[in-house]
């Protein structure tokens, strides 16, 4: 493990990264309303595979291709990566709806309360005509949509994120055992997120508490995400992962009515949840359990 190496990685990525958030809070945008918070956020998920590529190749002179775990041969995790994320949506719903004040909203009036700082009167009247009128023809393309997106432009953009952490610092972190990687790579992953927290991405009415939370989820998930690194052979299957979970995470609150940030959607209470379990399942795989990732690549 060369500490040096991750070290100037990890400076390099936090500096840029943060430095894009600080520069979109100076210019006085709300981060859950400015189109420009849209064009930071595609930036800043860039900033960890620019920060490898330049550690990497220009400070160590090394390659770049299979340090970064970029592989396209593909199997049948690839496919799993993909969809998992519909399944977990699933959970999270469920999940949801027991939580307290919780209920199922079909008639999508949650929703539209969720958004009514984002949007006009005018245009949520306009918005519920057209859902009464094309229901299901919204909801189909919504779904395909979904299913477009998180194997297109979504896992393009997690590219970004997932060439710095399952594919610079798993690579790096070898000599670690799979939960101690996962729960390392989780921290550090969730850190990273902490300026858009705080400015209200994922958790705009809780962002202090979010950045905690936010954490707690990327632990969560970094050893669901380890897992399809592994089992794919290449950073392009926790690519697709990522893809679909942004993807989907609209889902698991659509329907939804009462509740908040905290507690439904996948970054909530609710979604770790459904996380938890996934990971208790892979506590059972014999594969993985007390042995370094080198010996688990190298079997």
């Amino acid at each position: 493990m060369n500490k040096r190496k991750i070290f100037i990685f990890l400076l390099l990525t936090f500096f840029l990264s943060w430095i894009l958030a600080l520069l979109f809070y100076l210019s006085g945008e709300n981060w859950n309303i400015s189109p420009l918070s849209q064009i930071t956020g595609i930036i800043y998920m860039f900033m960890p595979l620019l920060s490898a590529i330049i550690v990497q190749r220009f400070i160590y002179k090394g390659e770049v291709k299979e340090s970064l775990g970029i592989s396209f041969k593909f199997n049948k995790w690839f496919l799993i990566a993909y969809l998992l994320p519909f399944f977990i949506s699933i959970c999270v719903s469920l999940f949801s709806i027991m939580m307290p004040d919780v209920s199922l909203s079909l008639d999508l009036s949650g929703f539209y309360e969720r958004y009514r700082n984002i949007f006009s009167e005018e245009q949520i009247q306009t918005m519920k005509l057209q859902f009464e009128k094309y229901r299901y023809f919204i909801l189909i393309m919504v779904l395909i949509q979904s299913l477009i997106a998180g194997l297109t432009i979504n896992a393009l953009f997690a590219f970004g994120e997932e060439t710095g952490w399952r594919g610079f610092l798993f690579n790096e972190l070898k000599n670690l055992r799979f939960w101690e990687s996962s729960f390392l790579i989780g921290f550090i992953w969730g850190l990273w997120h902490a300026p858009i927290i705080a400015m209200g991405h994922n958790y705009p009415q809780h962002p202090k508490i979010g950045i905690l939370m936010m954490i707690l989820f990327c632990i969560l998930y970094s050893p669901i995400f380890n897992y399809i690194r592994i089992k794919t052979k290449s950073v392009i299957g926790p690519s697709l992962l990522h893809g679909s979970l942004n993807a989907t995470a609209g889902f698991t609150i659509m329907f939804l009515k009462g509740g908040n940030d905290l507690t439904i959607g996948i970054t909530g209470i609710a979604g770790f949840i459904s996380l938890i379990i996934i990971d208790l399942f892979l506590l059972l795989d014999k594969e993985i359990k007390n042995k370094k990732i080198k010996e688990i690549l190298g079997g």
